[in-house]
């Protein structure tokens, strides 16, 4: 059977067997609503699922609907740099995050400084055309927290800063046998109510918690996820191959044989304003998995670039469209 029948029937069982939740809103967001006279979404949720991906299979990019790879690509590069500001997304054109950036200003506009506040579009603008080193790219366009911070600058106590994913790389290629490369991005110093008032963000607790790389058969590696929350038509297709992509990276540094992708999502869901969508995909037949080339020259994790890679054979089903929720705040 296909390896996206996973997906596909994963996405049947939501609808078919899952419990309706009400979701967390802002009043922000709530407000939003109110004015617009709508009902927010509600979501359709599964716990504790699995996906099991075999790299020999092919690159795990969903056909049954056309996937963004470019962003996957872009942002992928931008965590492996272990960078939290999204002027380096802007300039590549990747507008995943720039929501949750504007949000940040546009409140502290809305208390602060009224006259002040602009549009997401103008905010977005204005990060673009100013210097990466400006005050106002500095201060607005840090998520502060983001995955590749967590990855790659995990800050410690006396200004320490804790580099896990190299970490890991080099305990692959010294002991490979060892079972103990975690690279966590849960840190509560971060998250919420239980950050400190200079950490605040906007942006939701780290859906993807933590990835565990392990080696079996003396030389294949395998990439296990565990995502706390997974949206299942939107989100779920781009997690799927942003960490299949660095499976193949991490292997090829390594030089191990990439194995498999093991993705385990705590709450996986579908939101009510995604279902005719989901209903249309999972009718769709699924098409072969294209092949994903690395340039073989790179072996430093910090060397990979967007044109490092290229994809073959991609056939895929016309897009399909939903609208996304950002419910971050607290």
């Amino acid at each position: 059977m296909h390896p996206e029948y996973q997906y596909l029937n994963l996405l049947k069982d939501i609808l078919d067997n899952g419990t309706d939740k009400k979701l967390f809103l802002t009043p922000e967001v709530q407000q939003q609503y109110e004015e617009q006279g709508e009902k927010p979404p509600y979501i359709r949720s599964s716990i504790g699922r699995q996906m099991r991906f075999d790299m020999s299979q092919g690159f795990p990019l969903l056909t049954t609907k056309k996937t963004f790879l470019r962003g996957i690509t872009v942002e992928l590069m931008w965590f492996l740099k272990g960078d939290s500001n999204i002027k380096y997304l802007v300039d590549n054109n990747v507008h995943i995050w720039d929501e949750w950036a504007w949000k940040r200003y546009h409140k502290h506009c809305l208390k602060n400084d009224p006259e002040k506040d602009m549009t997401q579009e103008e905010f977005i603008q204005k990060i673009k055309e100013s210097q990466a080193n400006s005050e106002f790219v500095k201060e607005w366009g840090e998520l502060l927290t983001i995955y590749g911070k967590m990855w790659r600058r995990w800050p410690a106590e006396n200004g320490r800063e804790i580099d896990q994913l190299q970490w890991a790389i080099n305990g692959l290629k010294k002991r490979p046998y060892r079972k103990s490369y975690v690279v966590s991005t849960w840190n509560p110093e971060y998250i919420y109510e239980m950050a400190t008032p200079d950490k605040q963000r906007e942006i939701p607790p780290f859906c993807h918690t933590m990835f565990h790389l392990v080696v079996t058969e003396g030389d294949k590696l395998n990439l296990i996820l565990y995502q706390r929350s997974g949206d299942m038509f939107l989100g779920v297709p781009f997690n799927i191959a942003s960490y299949s992509l660095l499976l193949l990276i991490i292997a090829q540094v390594t030089d191990l044989k990439p194995g498999h992708f093991i993705h385990n999502i705590g709450d996986a869901h579908i939101y009510s304003n995604h279902f005719e969508q989901v209903k249309e995909q999972i009718q769709r037949e699924p098409k072969p998995f294209p092949i994903m080339k690395i340039n073989p020259k790179i072996k430093d994790i910090d060397k990979f670039s967007y044109e490092d890679f290229t994809l073959e054979n991609y056939d895929y089903h016309p897009q399909l469209k939903a609208p996304i929720f950002n419910a971050g705040g607290f």
